[in-house]
């Protein structure tokens, strides 16, 4: 965290706004407490700290909210390290493009050597567009977004509860747009993940899997449709699978991952969760 808060004290604004610094410890052992205090001891950026106890990723957000001012609020990640003017091309696309909100590029950054399948695989690349590109949900994310508060204008809780463990942005920026609401895509506002060991073995991505195909039921939209995606993919990726792990590693992680993906779908169908908690 300490690393995103230094990269947050410097973002450029080109006298066009100023801002404030909300964090949101999702820790009821507050372990965030005592970076915050050191930084708020000698930045000259207004800095708000705040506790959700509970473990639950949409609970945190509205946390943060609660807490935060302005007529813009943006919404990073404490993985993810900024460029000097992020804030700022997000701020200005936001004004220039007369929309709602905007989201920005989210690259690895891998703080060691990753194994050649996840290189390969590119598993921690997303799909960039050009700056303008209006979003759909399914491609949105909470990781590196500035929206206009107005739009939570009338809405008590943003982000919903039964996304404890992920997608609660995703259905967010769902409700939006059914409301109308439009969200672009800002190029050079770039943020860049840090990617520690953990996340490239792959047990971990598997359980990432399972959670997010059983996460993904949760969306009433398209539900019917997922669904029968899945009792397609499984028995097709179950036999693709030996063919593809002698095509490559990466090949065959790429579409193991897939295989989970849509298993974790039909285990929550028949109310199954084998991985009920985000704590890998």
């Amino acid at each position: 965290m300490k690393r995103l808060l230094d990269k947050l004290e410097n973002q450029i604004t080109q006298g066009l706004f100023s801002y404030s610094i909300v964090v949101a410890d999702n820790d009821y052992k507050e372990t965030g407490r005592q970076v915050v205090s050191e930084f708020s001891g000698t930045s000259s950026i207004p800095i708000i700290y705040c506790v959700e106890p509970e473990q639950n990723f949409a609970l945190a957000r509205n946390k943060a909210l609660e807490n935060a001012k302005g007529d813009f609020i943006a919404f990073i990640d404490d993985d993810e390290i900024p460029v000097k003017d992020w804030l700022c091309n997000l701020f200005k696309t936001c004004n220039g493009y007369g929309v709602d909100g905007v989201l920005g590029p989210v690259k690895p950054y891998f703080e060691h050597k990753a194994p050649q399948w996840v290189i390969k695989g590119k598993f921690f690349e997303r799909p960039t567009h050009n700056t303008g590109y209006t979003m759909s949900w399914p491609e949105t994310r909470t990781g590196n977004v500035l929206f206009r508060r107005e739009i939570l204008n009338g809405i008590n809780h943003a982000f919903r509860s039964e996304f404890a463990t992920g997608s609660e942005d995703v259905d967010f920026f769902r409700r939006m747009m059914g409301k109308g609401r439009t969200f672009v895509w800002c190029n050079n506002a770039v943020v860049y993940e840090l990617v520690p060991p953990l996340r490239c073995k792959r047990s971990y991505q598997i359980k990432l899997a399972l959670l997010r195909g059983g996460n993904s039921l949760k969306h009433r939209e398209g539900r019917v449709r997922n669904l029968v995606k899945s009792f397609i993919a499984i028995p097709v990726y179950g036999f693709a699978l030996p063919f593809l792990f002698v095509a490559g590693d990466h090949h065959f992680m790429k579409y193991l991952i897939k295989f989970f993906d849509h298993t974790g779908r039909l285990l929550a169908l028949l109310g199954i969760n084998p991985v009920k908690k985000r704590d890998f």
